[in-house]
């Protein structure tokens, strides 16, 4: 009785990785050399609070912080201030390519109320949240996002030598 139960939940198992390589490979993946999963371990070296002033384009400014403390790679951990405008993109399609929209806004007061992402060998990959008196809203941060008041960004930086060359790689799938 054990051995059925053994091999009729080794059949399921083998049909539900079938099934899973069937997805992954509708949706553009190689199933056979991009593992489902992967992890990348690391410890944070130091956190570094940047404040960017009122004014300056969002991006650059983490951009210019990442340069100015000597860091190659590293999480966001968070982000908050408010904009005077705004500019971000979203996925608009479920297929591959991927088809970005883009948003922005001039003379649109936001608050920034997270920001999460990585420094990935000094490149910047921050994802922004935003909320006006109406709605929340947000997405990849581009440039064009003035601060007004200020913003704060927290960053656990990591290794220089933590490879994350693939943790946001759009052709590793």
């Amino acid at each position: 009785m054990r051995s059925h139960i053994l091999l009729v939940s080794l059949l399921l198992l083998a049909g539900s990785l079938k099934a899973q390589q069937a997805a992954l490979t509708k949706l553009g993946s190689k199933p056979d050399s991009v593992p489902i999963v992967y992890g990348v371990e690391s410890r944070f070296e130091r956190v570094v609070v940047l404040r960017v002033k009122y004014g300056t384009d969002l991006l650059a400014g983490i951009e210019e912080g990442v340069k100015k403390n000597h860091i190659s790679n590293a999480v966001i951990l968070s982000g908050i201030g408010s904009v005077t405008s705004y500019h971000y993109h979203v996925v608009g399609n479920t297929q591959f390519p991927t088809k970005n929209l883009f948003v922005k806004q001039s003379d649109s007061p936001a608050d920034l109320t997270s920001m999460n992402g990585y420094v990935i060998q000094v490149r910047i990959h921050a994802h922004a949240t935003f909320a006006d008196t109406a709605k929340v809203f947000g997405g990849h941060l581009e440039p064009g996002t003035l601060v007004y008041t200020f913003a704060i960004v927290t960053l656990g930086v990591l290794s220089d030598s933590t490879d994350l060359s693939h943790v946001d790689d759009s052709n590793y799938r």
